[in-house]
């Protein structure tokens, strides 16, 4: 792992390498609504919105994650391990024409998120259970993934769904506000026409994240003062798969 560290005032400037992969900061917080009202007004009124945004609400995310037989992506992330990792296919607005297939990357309290993008044809192929096509790809990810299918037991497990609402401020900085979390307990396909989705959050809270790279700029400091909420380790997927188990098992 390699570090490089300047100072920069009162905070600091940190470019972070581990394993060649630039690492971004990734900062979770639940919000009660009345909070989320609060701050959506601040920032909305500051910042522009994702240009993927539909609407003032922001834009639905569907992603399908990956587990492997001994559910490693779901243990590691309750055990806490500081090297962890997870596939999923991610589509927006439930459209297939934007179809992605990801790998989130984590170290501590650093992400690295890698994608590919997928057809609906190759999707469905996955779906079924056949990756060979992936097979002696030269993009890193899609290798990866077709080993881990492959040889390494990983299948589909559960669908994660919500609405995001997206600002950017200095171009690398996005404070998301991800709303209605939601597991769906019947099906592992994307774009299933029966899919059933239960809420997550039983308050109706929203989560709040605040990705960026090298550090924090003051300004979006003050905007949404982050000190003001308890920073939590918050994991969708774990989240949404402990309700589908409870109900599905695909």
């Amino acid at each position: 792992m390699t570090r490089r560290i300047t100072a920069l005032g009162k905070s600091r400037c940190i470019d972070i390498l581990f394993l060649g992969q630039k690492l971004r900061h990734e900062l979770k917080y639940y919000l009660h609504a009345h909070e989320y009202l609060a701050l959506r007004e601040r920032v909305s009124s500051l910042l522009s919105l994702d240009a993927n945004s539909i609407g003032s609400d922001g834009y639905s995310i569907r992603s399908l994650y990956f587990d492997g037989v001994h559910n490693q992506a779901l243990e590691d992330k309750a055990a806490g391990i500081f090297n962890r990792e997870k596939f999923r296919i991610r589509a927006y607005n439930g459209d297939d024409r934007t179809l992605k297939l990801e790998r989130k990357n984590k170290y501590g309290d650093y992400i690295n998120k890698e994608s590919a993008s997928l057809t609906r044809g190759e999707y469905e192929r996955i779906l079924s259970g056949d990756v060979s096509f992936l097979e002696g790809s030269r993009q890193p990810l899609l290798l990866d993934f077709y080993l881990a299918v492959a040889h390494r037991g990983f299948k589909p497990t559960v669908i994660v769904e919500y609405v995001r609402e997206a600002y950017v401020h200095w171009g690398d900085v996005r404070i998301t506000f991800d709303k209605r979390l939601s597991a769906v307990v019947n099906s592992v396909d994307l774009f299933d026409p029966g899919a059933v989705a239960l809420d997550v959050l039983e308050d109706a809270r929203t989560i709040m994240e605040i990705k960026y790279d090298g550090f924090l700029p003051e300004s979006a400091r003050i905007l949404v003062q982050p000190e003001a909420f308890q920073r939590s380790a918050i994991s969708k997927y774990l989240l949404c798969r402990e309700v589908a188990l409870r109900h599905f098992k695909p």
